[in-house]
């Protein structure tokens, strides 16, 4: 099985042990309820409570999963940039690829010049004009 064959089967799973959880939750209610009405004397009323507390765990689960939507969108968002960001290097990549050839090629032949232009000048006698000194070699 795939993945994504596996993951509503874990969602509903995971719905439905909820709902059964709630569903228990409210049985239990019901049934304190109803055995507190019943041993109060009728001339008596229970307290009322200020909200159930159901209430208020909805309104933080609901603002928890705002929340979490929220935070998605905005990874949403940063894939979205990330993948610009990567097409953009790519095509950066493919441009200085041949610049780094040229560069390396340049490189050879810079040592190329500088091979033939450090040797001695006693190592070329045919260059110079018998009876000549040699230049001074010049400092750079």
């Amino acid at each position: 099985m795939s993945e994504s064959e596996d993951r509503p089967r874990d969602g509903g799973l995971v719905a439905r042990s909820v709902e059964e959880f709630v569903a228990q939750l409210r049985g239990f209610t019901d049934r304190a309820t109803r055995l507190a009405a019943g041993a109060v004397p009728s001339g008596l009323s229970l307290p009322r409570l200020p909200s159930p507390p159901g209430a208020m765990s909805a309104a933080q689960v609901r603002s928890i999963a705002s929340s979490v939507r929220a935070q998605r969108q905005l990874v949403e968002g940063l894939v979205g940039q990330l993948q610009a960001f990567d097409e953009q290097l790519a095509v950066f990549e493919r441009i200085l690829e041949p610049l780094v050839e040229w560069s390396g090629t340049w490189a050879r032949l810079e040592e190329s010049f500088a091979d033939v232009l450090r040797r001695s000048p006693s190592d070329r006698p045919a260059d110079r004009p018998t009876g000549q000194e040699p230049p001074p070699a010049q400092s750079s």
